[in-house]
């Protein structure tokens, strides 16, 4: 006899802010939502240390210890959380119709509703001395390997938001940060750029990329060239982070999903439906202007209350009441 497939009425892919806020307002909803955390659970917040711009925390919090507390909170309200990956999708075409997905390519599961949180993952530079280095010196997470270089020199790339905030960082806990920027200017914002130039220990170099990663089994130097002169010379370092954006993690719905040129997902303008009847999507998978943590909250959010009234439309809530669920 065949085992039964599993049908779940609101099933949440991703498990960042945008996930477990939406699962939060499912729950609530009595849509009985289950989220299933992918390779990162918590999302990009895991690899945050000091959080203080999101709402509700007015000393700030750590970005692990936040996803804890988003967790703990939907699964007050009865959200089961597995772990597990989405690897293939199958969406119903039609209004009501049902979707299947499979999880560790093993599982089948069925659909009612589906929102979409897969957020984004970590860009690298793609030179073959970074990509032979990743595990040896070589990360795209400060917070996660920056311990390993307590009192070491360690250089960082990027300009934006997240590799000044990683400088920061690092500039806690190692000897000498050297922060890598490609053009004559920095993206971070303005509050973000005072707290690099107060590390005296930062130095930023303007027009400045990495030509090739030093080293053998383990990271030794850099070599870094001058985009504008030509010009190289090599530094000592033992940690090479790179911190130059992210890209969204939507392979599995490429051809069933409208996307971007990026690859972020399109959803219709005010609202977190995409152009498939009952799948939503939240968070940096859809956004890739704001990607601030509030920001995908408040949209996971929105899926939720998108993905209830489109259970009242087609009839679904009321199968739940009478106890179909």
């Amino acid at each position: 006899m065949s085992e039964q497939i599993e049908r779940i009425k609101c099933l949440i892919i991703g498990s960042g802010p945008a996930g477990y806020t939406a699962a939060i307002y499912a729950a609530r909803a009595d849509m009985k939502p289950v989220v299933y955390t992918g390779m990162e659970p918590g999302g990009q917040l895991t690899t945050t240390t000091e959080v203080d711009n999101f709402p509700g925390y007015p000393e700030g919090i750590d970005g692990p210890a936040m996803m804890v507390d988003l967790q703990k909170q939907a699964e007050r309200f009865g959200t089961e959380v597995r772990i597990g990956m989405v690897t293939e999708v199958n969406f119903a075409s039609e209004e009501g119709g049902i979707h299947t997905v499979v999880v560790d390519n093993k599982k089948t599961v069925e659909a009612n509703t589906i929102i979409i949180s897969t957020g984004a993952s970590a860009k690298y530079l793609g030179l073959p001395s970074e990509q032979r280095l990743r595990g040896g010196g070589v990360s795209a997470c400060a917070v996660c390997d920056g311990f390993f270089y307590r009192n070491q020199d360690v250089a960082i790339v990027g300009a934006g938001d997240t590799a000044a905030e990683e400088a920061t960082y690092l500039a806690n806990i190692c000897k000498n940060v050297t922060m890598l920027v490609r053009k004559d200017h920095m993206r971070a914002s303005k509050a973000m750029q005072h707290r690099v130039n107060a590390k005296e220990n930062i130095t930023v170099l303007f027009n400045s990329e990495v030509d090739e990663v030093l080293g053998d089994q383990v990271v030794e130097g850099l070599r870094i060239v001058n985009n504008q002169t030509g010009d190289k010379h090599d530094i000592d370092i033992t940690g090479l982070f790179i911190a130059i954006g992210h890209k969204p993690n939507t392979d599995i719905f490429k051809g069933q999903l409208e996307m971007d040129d990026a690859g972020y997902l399109i959803t219709k303008t005010g609202s977190t439906h995409t152009g498939k009847p009952g799948v939503f999507a939240s968070g940096d998978v859809q956004d890739k202007i704001y990607r601030q943590a509030v920001t995908a909250a408040g949209t996971g959010c929105m899926a939720a209350l998108d993905a209830e009234r489109y259970l009242a439309e087609v009839g679904i809530v009321e199968e739940v009441i009478a106890g179909k669920y």
